[in-house]
């Protein structure tokens, strides 16, 4: 289901992936928002860097490539990139909450 069109020019293909490339900001700047919500029901640190959710959403995002006409492995790495540095920004804003609510 690959919904690349033809083009006529690399022109053409670069402004096509610019066009693609912020909606993938825009998407991210959205998805950043719900990481850092997903923070406050989290009680510690290592809920937060749960690895079960990590595979979870792999194989999720692996399969829907397929179902989809991307390339799995592609999928699968900028996910794992993607969802490292999402843990990053997890950890930082629970830490965050935790020592508001110790009043630090």
């Amino acid at each position: 289901m690959n919904k690349a069109k033809h083009c006529n020019s690399i022109t053409e293909v670069r402004a096509h992936i610019d066009q693609i490339d912020k909606e993938l900001v825009a998407l991210l700047a959205a998805r950043g928002g719900f990481v850092k919500q997903a923070a406050r029901f989290k009680k510690n640190d290592e809920e937060v860097k749960t690895s079960q959710r990590v595979e979870q959403v792999l194989s999720r995002v692996k399969a829907l490539s397929l179902e989809l006409g991307a390339h799995p492995g592609v999928t699968e790495q900028v996910y794992r990139t993607m969802i490292g540095a999402f843990i990053e920004v997890e950890r930082n804003e629970h830490a965050v909450l935790v020592a508001r609510a110790e009043g630090r």
